[in-house]
C-alpha cells in the first residue's frame, strides 16, 4: 500500500490545520526531519475490494427505529437520508477496473486473480503463404465447366492440356505423356480410379475413354454422350460422367456396354460430380443452379437443392461425417452452403464474395478448402464447423478452376488458365492412424513433394 510522507522545515510552526492542508516550501537538507505521520493514499489502496467504503443504502431507512439506532451510535441528530454503516465487511470482490485505472500510480502493478479454470487458449496455425513448387501448364484451359487436374493415390497428378494428357509424379518429377486424342478432339476431363491405376479421360466428342497408366495404353472407349464429358467420378467399380448433353451415365468397366444407367434431373450442362465416401449417393451439379443426390436404386433424384443462384460445380463430400455434403455456387451466388443429406436440410451458409471454383475436404483434421474466382481469383483454407478462416491465399492472376489433394491429405495442387500449377502445403499431418475404409485408397506407399 502506497504511503505519502509530509516534510516539515525546522523553525516553522504553522497551524496543524496548515500544515495537513498545504504541501511546505522546499526545505534545506539539513535543516529536515522526517515525521512519523503516516497518511495512506486512498486512491491506490482498492478498499472498494473489500467493500470498505460507504455507498448508499439502497433500502429506505425511513422507519423511526433506524433514524433513533443511528443516531444513538453514531451521537448525533437523526438523519432521514444519513448512510448507514456498510455490512458487507471483508467481503472481497473482484476489481474489473484496477488493471486500466487512471487513478493508480505509475509504479504500482496489479495481478489479477489467477483463473484455473480457463485453458490457455490455443494459437492459430501458421500456414505458409507461398507455395512452395510452380510448375508451368501451358495451353491449360480457362473454362469453368472443365476439370482437368487430378491426383491419384498412387501419388501420380494427371493434367489435361490442350488435346494431350500428361503424368508427373510427385515422388520424382518425372513427365511422361499419357496420350494425344488428336486435332479433332480435346481433354475436358481426368479423374483417377480410387486405387490409383486407371485414369478415366473425358473428351469434347462426349467419349470416355480408360487408360492403364503404368503400360500408357487405352483399355476402354465408352460413347453414350451427345457432346463433351466435363466432369467424372469414381465409386468403387462405378465411373459416372456428366456431360453437356444433360446427362449423367453410370459405367461399369467389368461389362462390355457402354454405360448401365442414365441419370436425367438437370435442365443444363452438369459440371459437378462426386461419389460419398461410401459409395451410398452421388452428388451432381449442374449450370442450371440445382444439386442433386441420387442412389443406385431409382434413376430420380432423392434430393434436389435449389438454394443456390448460380452454376454448382464445386461439390465435397465430409470424410468425418456420415451424410455432410458441402457446395459451392458461381459468380452470382459465392456460398459454400453445407447440407444433411439424410434429410435434406442445410446445416450452415456462408457467403466466399467471390465465384467458389472447387472444394476440398482435408481428411487429417475436420478443416477444407475453397478456391475462388471473381473477383479475387484466392483460394481459403476454413475449419469446420465454426467456418472460421485459417489462411487466404494469393498468386493466382485468373480464376482458381482447377483442384487436387495429395494421398497424404498435407498438400494440395491448384490450376488456373494462368496457365501454372501451384503447390501448397496447408493442413497438418494425420495424428493417428484411421482404418481404411475404401477399398485400396491410401494403401500404396506416400511421399511428399519437395
Amino acid at each position: 500500500m502506497a504511503a505519502a510522507l509530509r516534510l516539515d522545515p525546522l523553525g516553522a510552526s504553522p497551524s496543524p490545520s496548515r500544515r495537513l492542508a498545504e504541501a511546505p516550501k522546499t526545505p534545506s537538507p539539513s535543516k529536515t526531519t522526517y515525521s512519523d505521520r503516516f497518511i495512506p493514499c486512498r486512491s491506490s489502496s482498492r478498499l472498494h475490494n473489500f467493500e470498505l467504503l460507504d455507498s448508499p443504502s439502497s433500502k429506505d431507512d425511513t422507519t423511526a427505529y433506524s433514524r433513533l439506532l443511528r443516531a444513538e451510535l453514531f451521537d448525533s441528530s437523526p438523519q432521514p437520508q444519513s448512510a448507514s454503516p456498510n455490512t458487507n465487511l471483508f467481503r472481497f470482490k473482484k476489481d474489473t477496473a484496477a488493471a486500466t485505472s487512471p487513478s493508480l500510480p505509475p509504479h504500482h502493478h496489479y495481478c489479477a486473480p489467477a483463473d484455473n479454470t480457463a485453458s490457455p487458449r490455443k494459437p492459430p496455425r501458421k500456414v505458409p503463404k507461398t507455395p512452395h513448387k510452380v510448375l508451368d501448364a501451358p495451353s491449360l484451359q480457362d473454362d469453368f465447366y472443365l476439370n482437368l487436374v487430378d491426383w491419384s493415390s498412387q501419388n501420380m497428378l494427371a493434367v489435361g492440356l490442350g488435346t494431350c494428357v500428361y503424368l508427373w509424379s510427385a515422388s520424382n518429377s518425372k513427365v511422361t505423356k499419357l496420350c494425344d486424342l488428336g486435332p479433332r478432339d480435346t481433354v475436358c476431363a481426368v479423374h483417377w480410379s480410387r486405387e490409383g491405376s486407371y485414369l478415366a479421360i473425358g473428351t469434347g466428342l462426349g467419349d470416355v475413354q480408360i487408360w492403364d497408366s503404368s503400360r500408357c495404353k487405352r483399355i476402354r472407349n465408352m460413347g453414350g454422350h451427345q457432346t463433351r464429358t466435363g466432369v467424372l467420378a469414381w465409386s468403387s467399380c462405378i465411373l459416372s460422367s456428366g456431360s453437356r448433353d444433360k446427362d449423367i451415365l453410370q459405367h461399369d468397366i467389368r461389362v462390355p456396354g457402354d454405360y448401365i444407367s442414365k441419370f436425367s434431373g438437370h435442365r443444363s450442362e452438369v459440371c459437378g460430380l462426386k461419389w460419398s465416401h461410401d459409395d451410398r449417393e452421388l452428388a451432381s451439379g449442374g449450370n442450371d443452379n440445382q444439386l442433386l443426390v441420387w442412389n443406385q436404386r431409382s434413376q430420380h433424384p432423392v434430393l434436389r437443392l435449389t438454394e443456390h443462384t448460380a452454376a454448382v460445380k464445386a461439390i465435397a463430400w465430409s470424410p468425418h461425417q456420415q451424410g455432410l455434403l458441402a457446395s459451392g455456387g458461381g459468380t452470382a451466388d459465392r456460398c459454400i452452403r453445407f447440407w444433411n443429406t439424410a434429410n435434406g436440410n442445410v446445416l450452415n451458409s456462408l457467403d466466399t464474395g467471390s465465384q467458389v471454383c472447387n472444394l476440398a475436404w482435408c481428411k487429417n483434421v475436420n478443416e477444407l478448402v475453397s478456391t475462388h474466382g471473381y473477383s479475387q481469383n484466392q483460394i481459403m483454407v476454413w475449419k469446420y464447423p465454426s467456418m472460421s478462416k485459417v489462411a487466404t491465399l494469393t498468386g493466382h492472376t485468373m480464376r482458381v478452376l482447377y483442384l487436387a489433394s495429395s494421398p497424404d491429405g498435407q498438400t494440395i495442387v491448384t490450376g488456373a488458365g494462368d496457365e501454372t500449377l501451384r503447390f501448397w502445403n496447408i493442413f497438418p499431418s494425420v495424428k493417428t492412424q484411421t482404418p481404411v475404409r475404401d477399398i485400396g485408397l491410401w494403401s500404396f506407399p506416400r511421399s511428399h513433394i519437395r
